[in-house]
């Protein structure tokens, strides 16, 4: 049984004193099995289960195939990148639901609210013609554009449901990623139209809230993914998200060989197929990428 308890480090990001205590058994024995863990933590068996379904929906720890299952942490480093990103995500969801109550009860000229699918459309059509520097946009596809004008789109991976989308999306310097928390259109960054229900849009003019929003943006197109353009290498095979999925658990290429019974060379010219075809440098940021677009096993 493993006494030693240190204080814990997670707290801030969410994530509670018993799902990081199992966090560091994992690191401290990594791919252990679930009885494994529960002999080294010294807890009964329906509470490691508890706290490892916590720590996957987490993102700190993966599962990999085979049975017994074995539970794999994740490198600290991206696993708090990951979850300092979420954080990020609802301080800003709290501080727009702060902002709506206030443009719908006192009307302050920073915010204004724009009510109906027809007044919602041309508003938008109105902001995108005045546009004079840069337009960004979270989850959606503008395809009309005005020359001159900047635009960054960061499109959710399950908005692109056909061919027809994937090509226009490339075409247009789209980056994706997964699980985008907001709607968001924000035009020469003075600007901010946020959906917050079924035909609502808060209209948001400079203020701290906008502010935020600018941060949270610039966070998410550092961590989204560059759409490889037509013709490069495809997606990854099962077995490069296997392999993917213990380099990003900190195992050597001469631990991922052995593991899966192929020459260390084997694994280098593999790794390096993996970064191309998710347009990454390294092998922290390959993680990162395939972690966001449901890739690790």
């Amino acid at each position: 049984m493993h006494s030693y308890r240190p204080a814990p480090v997670l707290a801030a990001l969410g994530v509670c004193s018993e799902d990081e205590q199992l966090y560091r058994a994992l690191l401290a024995r990594p791919e252990s099995t679930a009885t494994e863990l529960t002999s080294f933590v010294g807890w009964p068996a329906n509470r490691v289960g508890r706290h490892l379904r916590s720590l996957l929906s987490l993102g700190l720890a993966s599962r990999t195939p085979g049975r017994p299952a074995r539970y794999v942490p994740a490198v600290p480093e991206a696993a708090v990148e990951l979850l300092a990103l979420r954080k990020q995500a609802a301080i800003v969801e709290a501080r727009l639901g702060a902002a709506t109550l206030s443009a719908e009860f006192r009307q302050p000229d920073a915010f204004t609210v724009i009510r109906g699918a027809e007044a919602i459309a041309q508003r938008i059509y109105q902001a995108q013609q005045c546009a004079q520097d840069e337009v960004l946009v979270l989850d959606q596809l503008l395809l009309s554009r005005r020359d001159g004008v900047r635009y960054r789109m960061i499109c959710d991976m399950s908005t692109l449901s056909s061919p027809a989308d994937l090509v226009a999306a490339r075409s247009s310097g789209c980056r994706m990623l997964r699980d985008i928390p907001l709607k968001l259109m924000v035009v020469d960054r003075r600007t901010a139209l946020l959906p917050t229900g079924a035909e609502v849009v808060v209209e948001l003019g400079p203020s701290s809230l906008l502010d935020a929003l600018l941060r949270l943006f610039e966070l998410l197109w550092q961590q989204a993914s560059p759409l490889s353009p037509a013709g490069c290498e495809g997606p990854l095979t099962s077995e490069d998200q296997q392999l993917l999925s213990l380099a990003a658990a900190g195992l050597t290429d001469q631990a991922i060989a052995r593991r899966l019974g192929v020459a260390q060379r084997t694994v280098e010219r593999r790794m390096q197929r993996i970064l191309r075809a998710l347009d990454a440098t390294t092998r922290f940021q390959a993680g990162l990428r395939a972690g966001q677009q449901g890739l690790l096993v």
